[in-house]
């Protein structure tokens, strides 16, 4: 096909009938069926006007020039958020246009405008707002938004597609991280789940005010405090001890499981940079590591105002698979890249004695040189089959009888762990995050580094 037929074909595609012209085609149809010679010549007349009318809704439709399409979202959006954006559909011919806006956006998110329904005046825009929500950690290009445009006689319509190249980034989730961080700052993470314990000390931050007890340092009494409630009022302080987080993330086939909307590696994910943020805030060293068969992900434990944001992009192109994880090659490579003692915090699934061996071995050789934190992501629907709520049929009871074994397997896994010095948390994936920074905060204000 020559370029010009091929023009010409596109251009006639771009046009489409409307449910008007079906109606005008039905009503003008019948005056065919009326006597001749006086039916042949109304219905030529009638013909002729209706294809007039056709012609000039033609003719009244905009180009593609005269009409366009702006679409405004943030560049990112964590994992399971919604944020708010807009489409902008700006007509520049002086006449009013009915526009239908359609947008298919890429399947890291969902939300958006899938086909809504717009009136613009001539010489105007309309906007419409719209939300978008993160569904699948990764980058794309939004892509094209296509509008269907038809005048006031609604015959037929003109269909154009206007190309972008904004792109979105879906990254894992920094509600919860902007909510830890405003709690802790207010010390209310026990609103949360969370204790904040403090460790009395002569460090020089300033924790609270309270009561004067016998024993206390008298250097310590604040005065001014003490006038006002007539009785001895002393300061107490916490004991700043700077040191360095470190969090490993298990990418490996256990951490595939659904756990609710998201897999067992999502929350982890999440937990492990909210934990990342509060340890950040607290002065320390953060810093983290994802592996399956082999390295994924891995940034050096630093003390810095965009340690959280290295840690955040460097988890958006991660993903679990299903390849078993090579413990003992990653292992190394922790072992070659940190040398000091840190706090390491190891997200990952614990199954049995058996397919647990590995794990167990560097784990525990791992606990000889730093304080080691496992994170052992429960299966939520074991532990529901293995105590079921109701009478129990005879299949549920050999399901309920194999999954307790499956329980009690895995706990002398996490048994032999807790002896071997490694601080074990058994949790499900989607309360784990309290669970973890509560536990960092203990480790800390304990001074167990």
């Amino acid at each position: 096909m020559s370029p010009f037929l091929r023009r010409a074909m596109q251009a006639l595609l771009r046009f489409a009938p409307q449910r008007r012209l079906a109606w005008l085609a039905a009503f003008t149809a019948p005056v065919w069926l009326l006597p001749a010679p006086f039916g042949a010549y109304v219905g030529v007349g009638v013909s002729l006007l209706a294809v007039a009318a056709l012609a000039i809704d033609v003719l009244m439709l905009p180009s593609a020039a005269a009409l366009s399409v702006e679409r405004e979202f943030p560049p990112s959006v964590g994992i399971g958020d919604e944020i708010d954006g807009s489409y902008t559909v700006i007509n520049r011919t002086s006449r009013a246009l009915q526009v239908e806006l359609h947008d298919q956006l890429p399947p890291l998110v969902s939300g958006g405008v899938q086909s809504i329904a717009l009136r613009v005046p001539g010489a105007s825009a309309q906007r419409v707002q719209a939300g978008i929500r993160g569904t699948a950690r990764g980058t794309a290009l939004l892509g094209t938004v296509g509008v269907r445009v038809s005048t006031a006689l609604g015959l037929v319509s003109a269909r154009y597609t206007f190309e972008t190249d904004d792109a979105i980034r879906v990254m894992p989730s920094l509600a919860g991280v902007r909510r830890y961080r405003l709690l802790a700052m207010q010390h209310h993470l026990d609103a949360m789940g969370i204790r904040v314990l403090r460790h009395k000390g002569q460090g020089q931050a300033f924790a609270r005010l309270r009561e004067y007890v016998r024993g206390d340092d008298p250097r310590h009494i604040d005065w001014k405090a003490t006038s006002k409630k007539g009785k001895f009022i002393t300061r107490e302080f916490t004991v700043e001890r700077s040191q360095t987080v470190i969090t490993l993330v298990d990418a490996g086939r256990g951490m595939t499981q659904l756990s609710g909307e998201f897999s067992r590696f999502e929350h982890a994910l999440s937990a492990a940079l909210i934990l990342t943020d509060v340890a950040s805030s607290s002065g320390d060293r953060v810093g983290t590591l994802v592996f399956d068969d082999e390295v994924r992900a891995f940034v050096p434990p630093q003390a810095s105002k965009g340690a959280l944001t290295l840690v955040r992009d460097a988890f958006i192109p991660v993903h679990a698979t299903s390849r078993e994880p090579d413990y003992a090659s990653s292992f190394r490579f922790f072992a070659a890249h940190q040398k000091k003692r840190a706090l390491v915090v190891f997200f990952t699934d614990v199954i049995d004695v058996r397919a647990s061996q590995a794990l167990l071995a560097h784990v525990t050789h791992s606990a000889a040189r730093h304080l080691v934190l496992v994170v052992a992501l429960r299966n939520d629907a074991l532990f529901e089959a293995a105590a079921p709520m109701d009478a129990a049929s005879t299949e549920q009871l050999f399901e309920s009888a194999a999954a307790e074994e499956v329980i009690q397997a895995r706990e002398a896994v996490l048994e032999r762990m807790r002896r071997a010095g490694v601080v074990v948390l058994d949790v499900s994936p989607q309360t784990m995050t309290a669970s973890v920074v509560n536990r960092y905060l203990e480790l800390k204000a304990r001074g167990a580094l």
